[in-house]
């Protein structure tokens, strides 16, 4: 039977996935997303992982489209599963309050981009929440559920403002929108897997070192963003899962609080940090950055089982003499042989690392392999052996022809 092939982040996210999904869209006939991407002829799908801010979706959707990226006509090409989770606008103001209120409490946050992620999937956790399927049948009834939802979370946090009626109104107008664009997401992705032979893509969001079971919780995600959340976050059996394609940064970054082992708090973290020009999409955060950690590369090879990997931004190492990569961990001198799940013990442990030479020259007009300076090619070698997976792909540059294929 037909195989998807999925892209996922093996790190703390930002390593490039979305350069290696626009590499293989321009091959596939369904993109899918599973916790959005649009792209001109293919069409994509929304699985029933994906929690939906119905606005946000259409204000991205419509950005795009005056961005003239092939965009035109993208609601006749987009489908959503009817069993999606509703981001609310108060789940976005929820996200702020708990924030504020860790910050007061703890001292610090998550982090999080207040977008509403943690507060919908937790309705969606405690049965509570809302899916499109939903909005979709009996609006009357629909709105009760609302008021029920919205009067729970007033009721948990006094200062929040809900503007229970005008929303109501906003939904009930996306309605008519919508409907076109929704299916049985279960049925849609077995028919696409049966039917006539489809190139079906599967791009994953955020990263291993977030998911809500793998990742270094608290600071992590809410929902699973490892392989098998493919599975359960588009409907389909793990049979129909084929290649499995890791993203690693040639370094490491992570956005927000928590530990990270590899990260260099000086002159080496900055000159990745400007070369790489690090800084988050969402919050324009400056992202910390650190050497390659291939402990949590071989960690979230374990969870993925990944058959290829694209090593992304290459170039960003050009002008280090010499360049470090974590390859062991060690807590009271001993060598650990496992990721610790404890962040305490995280924030202990000491990378031992493995010194590679440099090659000290401009990688960004290489095309091919063999175009690489020889110590780049070791370094891409070195990870192989480490990780004990093919690198598929080597990243020297922003646009699509600096993706070098190596198989």
């Amino acid at each position: 039977s037909l195989k998807v092939a999925v892209v996922l982040g093996a790190q703390w996210g930002d390593e490039g996935k979305g350069k290696v999904v626009d590499l293989l869209a321009q091959d596939a006939d369904i993109v899918c997303r599973c916790q959005v991407v649009v792209v001109d002829s293919v069409t994509a799908f929304i699985g029933n992982g994906v929690v939906i801010h119905l606005p946000g979706l259409f204000e991205e959707a419509e950005k795009n489209e005056r961005k003239g990226k092939g965009l035109k006509d993208w609601d006749k090409r987009l489908i959503i599963s009817d069993r999606a989770h509703i981001v609310f606008d108060f789940h976005q103001a929820v996200d702020g309050v708990q924030e504020q209120q860790r910050q007061e409490q703890a001292g610090k946050n998550l982090g999080t981009t207040k977008k509403g992620i943690g507060p919908v999937y937790s309705a969606k956790a405690a049965r509570s929440g809302l899916r499109i399927c939903d909005l979709l049948s009996d609006f009357t009834q629909f709105s009760e559920r609302y008021k029920v939802l919205a009067q729970q979370y007033k009721a948990m946090y006094p200062t929040l403002e809900i503007d229970i009626d005008g929303e109501l109104v906003k939904l009930k107008d996306y309605v008519e929108r919508i409907k076109p664009m929704v299916r049985d997401g279960v049925h849609y992705m077995y028919e696409a897997l049966h039917g006539p032979p489809k190139n079906i893509l599967v791009e994953g969001a955020n990263a291993a070192l977030l998911d809500i079971d793998f990742g270094t919780y608290p600071f992590v995600t809410s929902s699973n963003c490892t392989v098998g959340g493919v599975c359960t976050g588009l409907g389909m059996p793990p049979q129909n899962v084929g290649e499995v394609y890791g993203v690693v940064k040639a370094y490491t970054t992570r956005v927000g609080i928590g530990a990270f082992p590899s990260e260099q708090s000086n002159e080496i973290g900055e000159l990745l940090q400007t070369r790489g020009k690090e800084v988050g999409v969402t919050t324009g955060r400056k992202r910390r950055c650190g050497w390659l950690d291939l402990v949590l590369i071989k960690y979230a090879h374990m969870i993925n089982g990944f058959t290829a990997l694209a090593l992304t931004k290459l170039d960003i190492l050009d002008v280090f003499p010499e360049i470090k990569v974590g390859v062991a961990y060690k807590v009271n001198n001993q060598t650990i042989p496992h990721f610790p799940a404890n962040q305490e013990v995280l924030q202990r442990v000491e990378v031992q690392y493995e010194t590679l030479p440099g090659w000290n020259s401009d990688t960004s007009a290489a095309r091919s392999f063999e175009e690489l300076p020889e110590n780049a090619q070791k370094y891409v070698r070195y990870v192989e052996e480490q990780v004990g997976v093919p690198v598929k792909w080597i990243g020297v540059g922003k646009s699509r022809e600096s993706m070098i294929q190596l198989f």
